[in-house]
């Protein structure tokens, strides 16, 4: 008999300070944990019976270390290209992303309501529940696969919106589909061999994940 664990449950908590911070009921989690993800941003872990008014009042009672945390993180890669600023990454973002992500909306067939281009340093991006998607305009500066990673990984938000088993084994089979079309290419020619050596469970998503924390939003 195989014993399955129950998927993890989660909601997205509003914080004045924060911004977005996900509240996750992990089946695994003895204690309230918070931590800072490169992707997710703030993230509150919880064991299922812990009531998500109590992981808020913990995330409140932690709030001034997890904004250190986030500014540390943001202060470990600080510098732009030269030449660029912040209001020009915001252009480029622009005239950029929403046309990609439509893309692979339309080639996934997944569809969205609105897209903002935002400037943040907690997360990449984020999906609401209203299907409206952000995007940070510090995609910029990373790497075509990891930009893509990060567009793919909201959009299958809209189909899963927790990180559960189905949403990690959806964004694995888009990931694989894209990186089956760009196998030539030098930019993701980078990341096959890492691929190939990992032994995660989805491969794919944690290699990209792995290269993303590489990189900090300013």
């Amino acid at each position: 008999m195989v014993y399955l664990c129950p998927p993890m449950k989660e909601k997205v908590h509003i914080d004045a300070v924060l911004g977005p911070v996900l509240l996750r009921k992990a089946p695994r989690s003895r204690r309230i944990s918070i931590r800072i993800h490169p992707v997710k941003g703030v993230v509150v872990s919880m064991p299922p019976y812990v009531p998500y008014v109590v992981g808020i009042a913990f995330l409140e009672s932690r709030r001034e270390w997890a904004q250190a945390a986030l500014q540390r993180m943001s202060a470990r890669d600080t510098t732009l290209p030269e030449g660029e600023s912040i209001e020009s990454l915001r252009a480029a973002a622009k005239a950029e992303l929403p046309s990609r992500l439509k893309v692979f909306a339309d080639h996934y067939c997944f569809r969205y309501n609105r897209l903002t281009i935002k400037h943040n340093i907690s997360n990449w991006g984020s999906c609401s529940t209203k299907g409206n998607i952000n995007l940070n305009l510090n995609l910029m500066r990373v790497p075509v696969p990891l930009q893509d990673y990060v567009m793919l990984h909201e959009l299958t938000h809209l189909h899963h919106p927790d990180h559960g088993p189905a949403f990690h084994a959806e964004l694995e089979r888009l990931l694989a589909d894209h990186f089956s079309r760009h196998l030539e290419e030098e930019a993701f020619k980078a990341y096959l061999q890492p691929i190939g050596a990992s032994r995660a469970r989805y491969r794919i998503t944690s290699v990209l994940e792995k290269a993303l924390r590489t990189y900090r939003p300013l």
